[in-house]
């Protein structure tokens, strides 16, 4: 059984002459005279470049590989018998009495409306072109939004003192388009990165922006190396280069000019440098956050080993960080190696489980267990519930990278189509009542300023809504009125390798102990 298609995919936008073989990927005859629609074949003419999804910076990816385990194979259990968190009256446990708001930070003081909060939203041209409609769309939602590495260092108009960023109006645009909106649930989180450590962000963004919530970043979950985009300008480049980033291939050299300005090659590809975790200077950077002034300090990792999990739990534990994002393969960017998004590190569920168990043998010493976030590969409200349930009691929230951009950006588009077409003295939001579900609830909310919401905030806010809607009716199911009742309980495993991966019972052994008391 094969789980990936090497060799040919859309997301490289490549293509097989024929069907191919199932190993190698290539063509069962490979024909001399083919114009090599194949990655093999494309690479021969553009090389390193067809390692990325293309457009790159114009679209999100995802994995295609077809993971063993996923969170398919596990069903939601309901019940017909009583109700947690509310009074078991069929009059009161309605479903839209269920509450789906958390809180997370070694106090539980970052409230939010909803679980979930939006992937890191960085330097790539997707992200900065989509940042005002997902900014908004976290405000108005009550929810996270993260600012993601490179901001400052990609800001074609930062200044910088003595190597260190001073002002960056990118970074202040961002700020501002959230604040405008926020009031007073959920919060911008800004990350950094090793080039954004060197260029002092962190002491920018905290000390003159106000930054409250600050992210450390050992990886993602798409990829294990450092971020990466393509730049179109020599001298951008340049200049990125001055600026300390590592810049392939070297702008500077007139050979790799000549190339770019003959066609040769389209882009230069900015990358940032790996990180190199260490327990004690991981420490002092958390502690140095809080001296100057971050009220709270949060870490994301990616899908590494076993080992690495290890290490941000304890380590985020003994620091008592505010929430730790733990983000597994398969998952979505705009910016990764299409084989190694598809080919590199632990899926989601799988290092899910990871956690849960390493969390268990750590609270079983009576050790801190920060709030967990769980990413990698998640959409709609079935996998929310999951996630929640199989890292019960530690997961308080829910990474949405890709979907959150998918709904945004088709906000986005459809307010753009409407726009077209309004006649003169129109009102955009009369328009958006015609189009928008969600529309009557922003309406009384915002007044005469609901015509000033960007389409795309409105796109985000109406699928948050959604799965608001559908989330609750998983929980009356299950009879659980509160997100803090979800447990490992209200799943099955649908497989064997499910359950064994998981500790979750197999259907068939669900509910064993109740139901042999039940016909006892």
């Amino acid at each position: 059984m094969s789980f990936s298609k090497p060799n040919r995919s859309a997301a490289t936008l490549t293509s097989t002459r024929i069907a191919p073989s199932p190993g190698s990927g290539l063509c069962v005859t490979c024909l001399d005279g083919c114009k090599g629609t194949c990655e093999v074949g494309r690479s021969a003419i553009k090389g390193k470049q067809v390692i990325y999804p293309t457009p790159f910076g114009r679209i999100t990816a995802g994995s295609e590989k077809d993971y063993p385990v996923d969170f398919s194979h596990f069903n939601i259990q309901g019940t017909a018998v009583g109700a947690v968190g509310i009074e078991a009256d069929s009059d009161k446990a309605t479903f839209p009495a269920a509450d789906t708001t958390t809180a997370v930070g070694a106090d539980g003081s970052i409230k939010m409306n909803f679980p979930v909060f939006t992937g890191a939203v960085g330097s790539t041209d997707i992200a900065r072109i989509n940042w005002e409609d997902v900014a908004i769309g976290a405000a108005i939602s009550g929810v996270l939004v993260v600012a993601g590495e490179n901001i400052c260092g990609m800001d074609n108009d930062a200044e910088f003192k003595n190597g260190k960023i001073s002002k960056s109006p990118e970074m202040e645009r961002r700020i501002n388009a959230f604040n405008q909106w926020y009031d007073g649930t959920g919060g911008v989180i800004v990350q950094a990165n090793v080039e954004d450590t060197r260029l002092g962000v962190p002491e920018y963004v905290i000390e003159k922006l106000g930054i409250r919530i600050f992210e450390l970043k050992w990886g993602q979950g798409a990829k294990d190396i450092g971020g990466e985009v393509n730049v179109h300008s020599l001298e951008k480049a340049l200049e990125l280069k001055k600026r300390g980033y590592i810049v392939l291939p070297d702008p500077a050299k007139e050979t790799n000019q000549e190339t770019f300005k003959a066609g040769g090659f389209k882009a230069f590809e900015r990358h940032s440098r790996l990180g190199m975790v260490e327990e004690e200077s991981f420490h002092n950077s958390v502690n140095h956050l809080r001296s100057v002034g971050a009220k709270y300090v949060t870490l994301k990792t990616g899908a590494y080993r076993p080992a690495d999990l290890a290490r941000a739990i304890k380590y985020s534990s003994d620091a008592k960080i505010d929430l730790l994002t733990i983000d597994g393969a398969g998952g979505g960017t705009g910016m990764s190696p299409w084989r190694m998004m598809n080919e590199w590190g632990i899926p989601t569920v799988q290092l899910e489980c990871l956690a849960y168990q390493m969390c268990q043998r750590l609270a079983a010493k009576g050790a801190y267990i920060p709030p967990i976030a769980i990413a990698g590969g998640l959409s709609l409200e079935d996998h929310i519930f999951k996630a929640l349930a199989l890292g019960a009691p530690y997961v308080k929230a829910i990474c949405l990278g890709r979907a959150i951009f998918t709904a945004s950006m088709v906000g986005k588009t459809h307010g753009k189509l409407l726009r077209e077409k309004m006649l003169e003295g129109e009102k955009i939001e009369d328009k958006y009542m015609g189009l928008f579900a969600v529309s009557a609830q922003l309406m009384e909310r915002f007044g005469k300023d609901f015509g000033k919401l960007p389409a795309g905030a409105i796109g985000m806010y109406s699928y948050i809504d959604r799965l608001k809607h559908g989330l609750q009716q998983f929980m009356a199911g299950a009879r659980k009125f509160a997100l803090r009742y979800i447990d490992r309980n209200d799943l099955m495993a649908l497989t064997k390798e499910a359950a064994e991966v998981s500790g979750i019972p197999h259907v068939m052994y669900a509910d064993a102990d109740e139901v042999d008391r039940i016909l006892g």
